[in-house]
């Protein structure tokens, strides 16, 4: 019925993995947990899933090189590398322990993940990296741009997991990983919340082509309808020059 697969003591606090069986549903759950807190759950990937959808949908139709910042469980990697012309996907993850998870199988998508070529798992501080275009975010190709960067780290804008990732969402922060983007690129951000209206107003401020699409989905433990956002933001390298 229930087993914690592993658990370790992190910089950031104590992290577990566990899979359970849920009664209600008779389905196996797979759930990571920081200290008190629901990190990902296996049973809820429609917000992440349509991280990758929205925001891989709106780019060019070219060879997409895609950095998805936060690996969880994998549901967005996935979804990225179902996408007909995704050419190559650099996924950075903070904690080791999550990498090691995957590598060793004991979530559900983390053989597939890893046996894919395309695939690079990554250890790193994403918002540390972001802060740098030098070497970036992949140190064997110094300052590689990306047709997309899809983010589900924190769980809104404004509810962050560590305080050092708060200035990351100010205009300086998102002027900073505009530079990570190909002219044209998208970037994009999962948030368990509703729309942000003064989010939105910080992100139109770098990124003029912005939207914010509200992801619906049922609830089935509840029995009702739950609500993600994902932020959708395209680069335009005149309009970033300008508004500098």
């Amino acid at each position: 019925m229930f087993e914690e697969l592993d658990f370790r003591r992190t910089r950031i606090g104590d992290l577990s993995l566990r899979r359970r069986t849920e009664l209600t549903l008779g389905v196996e759950v797979f759930e990571i947990k920081l200290d008190d807190e629901f990190l990902m759950s296996s049973l809820f990937t429609a917000g992440e899933v349509a991280l990758a959808d929205l925001g891989l949908a709106a780019c060019d139709p070219v060879p997409l090189d895609v950095l998805v910042g936060g690996l969880g469980l994998g549901y967005t990697a996935r979804a990225a590398l179902n996408h007909p012309t995704l050419r190559s996907l650099s996924v950075i993850e903070a904690i080791p322990e999550v990498i090691d998870w995957h590598r060793r199988g004991l979530v559900p998508l983390g053989r597939e993940l890893s046996a894919d070529r395309r695939c690079d798992l990554i250890e790193g501080d994403f918002f540390a990296l972001a802060r740098s275009t030098a070497p970036g975010f992949d140190a064997r190709e110094p300052g590689k741009r990306f047709h997309a960067i899809l983010l589900d780290i924190d769980h809104a804008p404004d509810h962050v997991l560590d305080p050092s990732h708060a200035d990351f969402y100010e205009p300086d922060g998102l002027r900073r990983i505009a530079a990570h983007l190909h002219d044209g690129g998208v970037f994009a951000i999962w948030s368990n919340d509703l729309p942000d209206p003064e989010f939105v107003r910080t992100l139109t401020s770098v990124f003029p082509d912005s939207v914010a699409h509200i992801v619906r989905f049922h609830n089935a433990l509840q029995q009702r309808e739950a609500e993600n956002t994902v932020y959708v933001a395209r680069y335009d390298a005149q309009s970033h020059k300008e508004g500098a």
